[in-house]
């Protein structure tokens, strides 16, 4: 079983372990040791998001990186899907991103791109994995010009801003739409609002002024109360929350009312459709989509398919049997077609051209789906053992379904990046559905918590 890695990279308080100078030092060698597949000069791209500890960690992958003879190119604060991009772009071997997400500044990870821009699969974290722990590469010590050099790289932020305009046709501007952008004082707070202006729209900005300490906090995708205030307040058409990387938006009408990610894929799914661009008529959500996203793709023969949460597991469907749109209900939606990785600025983008197209309003827009009630519980845990071989835990889930008796469904699950346990329960009645969710609480906190 897997010490470092979880669902999205390595995560952690930033200078404890996991997330310690020390462990960024060798997570930067064991990689340069893999991605070294070609002849010549390798580089890898690091970027990361506004957290103070960011400088601490960006130093430490930066030395282990260059002491395997590795090039590093530094690009500083980007979102993640821009670290994606510049892998390819820069023809790099890899990419790195320093970036906790939406946890909150305390926090830290670290994660890692090949060189076509997507996440790395299992075997290859593993093998990294193990790497560190044996020890088996600490013999190799380049010297004199085999040493790697870092270099900043000064126009990251132009390319990527060009790169997610490319995702547009070239006749669409947003002259006439009133946005109101929170950047969750993260890796976003010079970009988004960029793209934006530079496309026609009359944009407001908050979460913009990050100080290394205020990322998250109080914002953004996790907090999105400031942002349909913003939007009551200037009497926007629509506002737009990123989380502290970028990868993830979530949308607010112009009613004040929040857009999840399942009514956003939906509408999304609905007008690809209609335009011949979805592929094999499929959208790819996860066990987490709420079952009135099923309903309504079904009513539009739209089929839904569900992996496991993360970003990465949908990416593996999605290209595996070549779909081409996915997403998650916390915001991250996958346009394969623009980007290799959840793009919360292409997101966005769609969003606002889906109602540029149209001439419908957002809350409009989002009458195409009926969400199931549904109630997500997060439960802090001390350790995560086999949730299959806790009979107690089990027999609460059975006990659960029974009452529901075929009218929902009951999910209980760790999440891949804290240490915590979600409880998910969803159903035709709320009353039901909230006491089979607080009974599973009482009996998962007992034997985890």
């Amino acid at each position: 079983m897997r010490k470092l890695f979880g669902t999205d990279g390595v995560r952690g308080v930033a200078n404890l372990e996991p997330m310690t100078s020390e462990t960024a030092m060798k997570l930067g060698r064991a990689a340069a040791y893999l991605f070294k597949r070609r002849s010549g000069r390798h580089q890898i791209v690091i970027g990361k998001d506004t957290r103070l500890s960011g400088y601490m960690l960006e130093s430490a992958l930066t030395s282990g990186i260059c002491s395997m003879g590795v090039d590093v190119l530094l690009v500083g604060p980007m979102p993640t899907p821009a670290i994606a991009f510049l892998t390819r772009s820069l023809r790099a071997d890899a990419g790195v991103v320093i970036s906790a997400s939406h946890n909150p500044y305390q926090d830290n990870g670290i994660k890692f791109f090949s060189n076509d821009g997507f996440k790395l699969p299992d075997e290859f974290e593993t093998r990294m994995e193990s790497l560190i722990v044996s020890d088996e590469i600490e013999h190799l010590r380049p010297t004199a010009d085999d040493v790697g050099k870092a270099f900043r790289i000064d126009d990251a932020e132009g390319r990527y801003i060009e790169f997610v305009k490319r995702s547009l046709p070239r006749d669409l501007d947003f002259q006439g739409l009133r946005v109101v952008v929170d950047c969750a004082n993260g890796a976003a707070y010079k970009v988004s609002p960029k793209v934006l202006r530079e496309l026609g729209a009359t944009v407001w900005v908050i979460g913009n002024e990050p100080d290394g300490m205020n990322i998250n906090a109080g914002c953004g995708t996790v907090h999105p109360e400031r942002l349909q205030e913003a939007v009551l307040h200037h009497q926007a058409h629509v506002g737009i929350a990123h989380d502290g990387d970028a990868d993830r938006a979530v949308f607010v009408c112009e009613q004040g009312r929040l857009v999840d990610g399942d009514h956003t894929m939906a509408m999304t799914a609905l007008d690809m459709q209609q335009r011949g661009l979805l592929k094999q008529q499929t959208l790819v959500g996860t066990v987490m989509s709420n079952f009135g996203l099923e309903l309504a793709m079904a009513k539009a023969g739209i089929t839904l398919v569900r992996t496991p949460v993360g970003d990465r597991y949908l990416l593996e469907r999605m290209i595996s049997e070549g779909y081409n749109f996915g997403g998650e209900q916390s915001g991250h939606l996958i346009f394969l077609e623009h980007n290799t990785t959840g793009d919360g600025l292409i997101s966005g983008l769609q969003i606002l051209a889906l109602m540029k197209r149209t001439g419908r309003s957002l809350s409009d827009l989002a009458r195409c789906m009926t969400a199931v009630p549904q109630v997500l519980l997060s439960i802090r845990v001390k350790d995560k053992p086999d949730l299959a071989g806790l009979p107690d835990v089990q027999r609460a889930i059975r006990d659960g379904e029974a009452k529901l008796n075929g009218t929902g469904r009951v999910l209980v699950r760790y999440s891949g990046t804290e240490p915590l346990v979600r409880i998910m329960v969803e159903g035709e009645r709320d009353a039901l559905i909230r006491s089979v969710a607080d009974e599973l609480a009482v009996v998962v906190r007992a034997r985890l918590g």
